[in-house]
């Protein structure tokens, strides 16, 4: 036992030492409890001690002084120290026997500045958990083990706290090698056949997960073996069925525990004895009249037993796996039949009770009576209306009863009772025939053999499997030949001109495939037919097939071409490169959808659709699409009709906008000149006399005053415009009235400033009296 030191308390408490012990339960669990080394319980103490290595202190109670396993009380100045090392060793060594007796000792290393006693508070861990502590003022503890158990292999590791400081040790690996010897027992110790041993076996100190192996051994022969892995429980049971045969049993077992990738096995367990009672003894088999006998005798067979207690029991009689009779609750069964000879082999008489079951068996041969009957026929195959003879015989022997029959998937059909048929025959008698021969009640056929009755084939006839005599140039041509009649199976050539190209063999008809078929290929194909009879071959007429030539490039073009006047007659040309006739022509003009404007079937490459009278609506874009009877349309470019104005049209507008705008001239001049007749209005009044009379005066005076109211050197470049104007005077002199009517010419000039300049002269006067 390590030394101890004392902890802080209070004077009425005795000196006492920390120990902490080891109590395993039964799941392997570590208990902690403390003792004194003065024989007080510090547990009262101490209150509840923490097994972590993070929670080393001791709670007290409430009115003590706190009890720690700390030592920094003790460091004083002047008083320096250092860990050097822990270490941690097993005694005797870290392999230890199971039950010996092992020491874990753990020693610090430290270094002092002075001669000072230390306080150590040692503590040692298993697998991270807490199983020792002490406090001493010794560098070292020691951890007694009296009896090391498997439970006791792990990794251990010790921690030391001085003065506040602490430091651990590497962890070591101890290994207690081997294991308690397992205590087995057995539920019964006499048992019947058929029933069952529970045995129990158990590891007494041992910790789970465990492995137990069971052993059941009998007398010369190899013991059976079973195992079962306990993760959570120390013991194990298991049931071993009870055989026939077993008399006496022993059984044993032992335990496995896995250690660091290694097995540790305990040694066997004591050897438990159990007593086998048989239920019922083994049957018997007897065959009368005897095992060996002849096809025809009467064969009898009879299993019994002795049965100690008549309940359950079932007797079994079988033979190749198949059961021929039963009884229950009896102790005899009986069998009996007339030998045949698939009647010999093995016999087996089966005795059942609950799990027991006894067995028996004999062999018994039956002899030949006579072999079995050979049907032959006169011919296998033949044409329909010729005659068949069948002939049923034995060999060596004579006195039988023969009948002759057809195989039919309801039943046998019997044809004739007697050893020889002979008929004529027809299509419907095709098929498998057979003889049957009976002596002293053993009926015995024949190996069935086969009939074939053949009618001719007819002429066949060739067709295109798509129904048309055509193909479509670069597609394969598949061909059927057809037999209406004639016995399968039918053997089919096909020819093309003279060349033979495939040869089939099927029932009704036959397919050929023509995979090279060129645009000018003019031979014609046939077929020929034949079966088995004797008429010879039949061949088909001749077929010619249509090469038909897919459309190739098409195109759509117009006259005119482009724009088109309005309400005039426009030709669109749809036309194709290559095809065979007829072709389907059909026109489209894009919207928001397309719309078909023209269809036709041509037996030509091309078509002329003649659009009457076309308007605005007809612009767009339009294409064509060609088809024939190879199912492939081909669509044209698109082409771009404008439908524009026609001339007249244009000439209208044109006269319209021309005469709206002199319209608009001779209103702006009009109000123009209207200002400046108010303007001169009084002078012109004046001067309406001497206008009649002197124009050429007045022109001048005119000239004379224009050039007082504009000069300048552009006048002579001005434009001039004439006008045609009504100017009504009223001579003051004459009465009553005076109308005349006078032609003017105003000439306007138009001056490079922008002003104008207005002269009027007299072209001619008329005078009204």
């Amino acid at each position: 036992m390590s030394s101890c030191t004392q902890l802080a308390q209070p004077s009425s408490w005795s000196s006492t030492c920390l120990l902490v012990n080891r109590k395993t339960d039964f799941f392997g669990e570590s208990q902690v409890h403390t003792a004194t080394a003065e024989g007080k319980d510090l547990a009262g103490a101490s209150g509840l001690f923490h097994k972590t290595r993070e929670n080393m202190e001791l709670d007290s109670p409430p009115g003590r002084p706190a009890v720690s396993c700390k030592g920094s009380e003790l460091y004083t100045q002047g008083r320096v120290f250092t860990f050097n090392t822990v270490e941690i060793n097993v005694q005797p060594s870290v392999k230890v026997k199971n039950g010996a007796p092992m020491s874990i000792i753990c020693h610090a290393d430290i270094s002092k500045s002075a001669d000072f006693q230390l306080k150590h508070n040692f503590t040692i861990f298993k697998d991270g958990k807490l199983v020792f502590m002490a406090v001493s003022d010794k560098d070292d503890a020691r951890y007694e083990v009296p009896m090391a158990r498997s439970s006791d292999t792990g990794e251990y590791e010790c921690t030391v706290e001085a003065g506040g400081k602490t430091k651990s040790s590497n962890s070591l690996h101890v290994w207690v090698t081997g294991m308690t010897k397992p205590i087995l027992t057995a539920e019964k110790k006499e048992v019947l056949e058929g029933e069952v041993v529970k045995l129990r076996c158990e590891l007494p100190e041992e910790v789970p997960p465990l492995y137990f192996y069971f052993r059941k051994i009998k007398m010369n022969s190899t013991p059976k073996e079973k195992y079962v892995f306990e993760a959570y429980k120390n013991y194990s049971e298991v049931e071993f069925s009870v055989e026939e045969g077993d008399n006496i049993l022993q059984f044993d077992c032992f335990g496995k525990r896995h250690v660091q990738r290694e097995f540790d096995s305990s040694e066997h367990s004591n050897k438990t004895l159990v007593t086998v009672r048989e239920p019922f003894i083994k049957p018997t088999l007897s065959v009368k009249p005897s095992r060996n006998i002849t096809e025809g005798d009467r064969i009898q067979l009879e299993c019994s037993t002795v049965v100690a207690r008549m309940r359950d029991i079932e007797i079994i009689l079988q033979k190749n796996k198949t059961i021929l009779n039963s009884v229950r609750d009896e102790k005899v069964l009986k069998y009996s039949a007339v030998a045949t000879l698939e009647d010999s082999g093995e016999y087996l008489c089966k005795v059942e009770q609950g799990r027991a079951s006894k067995s028996t068996k004999v062999n018994v041969v039956v002899s030949e009576l006579f072999p079995k009957p050979t049907l032959a026929a006169s011919m296998n195959k033949l044409d329909e209306n010729r005659e068949l003879t069948l002939s049923c015989s034995i060999s060596g022997f004579q006195r039988a009863k023969f009948s002759v029959l057809r195989r039919n998937s309801n039943g046998d059909v019997l044809l004739e009772t007697s050893r020889n048929l002979t008929m004529r025959v027809s299509v419907n008698d095709t098929g498998s025939y057979i003889c049957k021969a009976e002596v002293k009640g053993i009926v015995k056929e024949s190996k069935p053999i086969r009939i074939n009755v053949y009618a001719p084939v007819s002429k066949p006839t060739l067709s295109v499997v798509s129904g048309l005599p055509e193909v479509v140039l670069g597609k394969p041509l598949q061909l059927i030949c057809r037999s209406a009649r004639g016995t399968p199976p039918i053997t089919f050539k096909f020819y093309k001109g003279n060349v033979t190209k495939e040869t089939v063999t099927n029932d009704t008809y036959a397919t050929f495939l023509d995979e090279n078929v060129g645009q000018n290929d003019k031979k014609g194909y046939k077929c020929d037919a034949r079966n088995n009879h004797s008429s010879g071959v039949k061949t088909s007429n001749i077929l010619n097939v249509t090469v038909v030539v897919p459309i190739r490039n098409a195109s759509l073009g117009s006259i005119p071409y482009g724009e088109v006047e309005e309400g005039s007659e426009t030709a669109f040309l749809c036309s194709v490169k290559e095809g065979s006739w007829p072709i389907h022509f059909r026109i489209f003009r894009k919207a928001d959808r397309d719309v078909l404007v023209f269809e036709q079937s041509e037996h030509a490459d091309r078509v002329m659709w003649r659009k009457g009278t076309m308007s605005r609506q007809d612009t767009g874009t339009y294409y064509c699409m060609a088809s024939n009877r190879a199912n492939v349309d081909v669509k044209s470019h698109p082409i771009t009709i404008s439908v524009i104005l026609a001339s007249w049209q244009k000439g209208v507008i044109v006269a319209f906008v021309l005469i709206s705008i002199a319209g608009a001239v001779t209103l702006a001049l009009w109000w123009f000149l209207c200002k400046k007749k108010k303007a001169k209005g009084p002078s012109m009044e004046m001067s309406g006399p001497a206008l009649a009379t002197n124009s050429t005066s007045e022109k001048l005076a005119r000239q004379h005053n224009d050039g007082d109211y504009y000069s300048g050197p552009d006048l002579e470049s001005a434009e001039v415009e004439y006008t045609e104007v009504e100017v009504s005077t009223l001579d003051p002199h004459k009465a009553p009235v005076q109308k005349g009517t006078e032609t003017v010419y105003s000439e306007i000039r138009k001056a490079n400033n922008g002003c104008v300049i207005a002269r009027w002269e007299s072209i001619n006067a008329v005078e009204n009296p």
